[in-house]
C-alpha cells in the first residue's frame, strides 16, 4: 500500500516507526540525492541537511530519505535505542507524527575505518520540476524477512556463511528490492544507482543473482560494510535520481 505525503509532495511505503521502505516524488517534483564529501555526525548532520533544504527554497518536510553510517552493527535493543533517539528531530520537523515515518532509509557500519558515532553520509529531499522522469529512493533492506518474531528466528540462513547460505541471502535480498520498486510501479530497468552493503564475498553469485535479473544496470556500488544489526550480512538499497550533487 503506497501513501502519500502531501508536506513533503512525495509518496513513501509504509514500514516501521524508524523508516518507510521507499519515497518517490509525486508530478511536479524530483529528488535530489546529496552526498557529503566526509562523514557528518548525526546533530550536525542535520542542521546542515536543514540549511540546504531551506536554502534551495524548500520545506523541512521535504526530507525524504537519507544514507547513514554507524560505528558497528547494534544489537537489538541497541537499534531501537538509537531509532527512538532519531526520529526526534524528524517529528520536530514535522514528518514523523508517533507511529507512521515517511522518510527511507539505509543505516551501515562501515567494516574499516568506521565513524567514531552514528553520521550522515547522504540524503534525499524533493523539489520542483518541469521534468516528466519519475525519481525514487528505495530504503535499505537486508535479509530478514518482514514480520513479528526476533532477528535470529527472521534472518534467513541464520549465521549461514556457506556458499549456498550467501546465495539466499543475496536472492532474497534483491527479491525485496523488486517487491519494493514495483509497489512503486518500477523495476530494475529504472534505477540510476544501486548500493549493496557487505564484508561478505558475493562474486561467486554475483552474475547470477544480481547482472541478470537487471540490479546492476548502472553498475553496482560495493560498500564494505555490514548491515545495521548483529548477524545480518547483506543488504542493499537503489534509487533513480537524476540530480546528485556533493557538499
Amino acid at each position: 500500500m503506497i501513501s502519500v505525503f502531501a508536506p513533503g509532495n512525495y509518496r513513501f511505503i509504509p514500514a516501521v516507526f524508524q523508516y518507510s521502505s521507499g519515497a518517490a516524488a509525486e508530478a511536479g517534483y524530483e529528488i535530489e540525492r546529496v552526498r557529503f564529501d566526509r562523514l557528518v555526525p548525526l546533530a550536525e548532520g542535520f542542521a546542515q541537511i536543514a540549511n540546504h533544504i531551506q536554502a534551495a527554497g524548500r520545506p523541512l518536510t521535504a526530507f525524504c530519505a537519507c544514507e547513514l553510517r554507524s560505528p558497528a552493527a547494534f544489537t537489538e535493543e541497541g537499534f531501537r535505542a538509537f531509532n527512538l533517539h532519531y526520529v526526534k528531530t524528524l517529528a520536530e520537523w514535522g514528518l514523523y507524527d508517533g507511529s507512521t515515518n515517511p522518510v527511507a532509509r539505509s543505516n551501515v557500519c562501515p567494516e574499516i575505518d568506521p565513524p567514531a558515532e552514528p553520521s550522515f553520509y547522504a540524503f534525499s529531499f524533493t523539489r520542483a520540476s518541469q521534468g516528466t522522469s519519475p525519481s525514487f529512493v528505495i530504503a535499505g533492506g537486508a535479509e530478514a524477512r518482514g514480520g513479528a518474531g526476533s532477528y535470529p528466528e527472521r534472518i534467513v540462513r541464520y549465521r549461514d556463511l556457506s556458499p549456498e547460505g550467501v546465495q539466499e541471502k543475496v536472492r532474497f535480498t534483491a527479491r525485496s528490492m523488486e517487491e519494493r520498486l514495483a509497489a512503486f510501479g518500477f523495476a530494475w530497468k529504472d534505477t540510476t544507482g544501486v548500493q549493496a552493503y557487505t564484508i561478505r564475498d558475493f562474486h561467486p553469485v554475483f552474475a547470477d543473482e544480481l547482472v541478470r535479473r537487471g540490479a546492476a544496470r548502472s553498475g553496482l556500488t560495493w560498500h564494505f560494510a555490514r548491515p545495521p544489526v548483529i548477524d545480518l550480512e547483506f543488504e542493499m538499497d537503489c534509487r533513480r535520481v537524476l540530480r546528485e550533487v556533493v557538499i
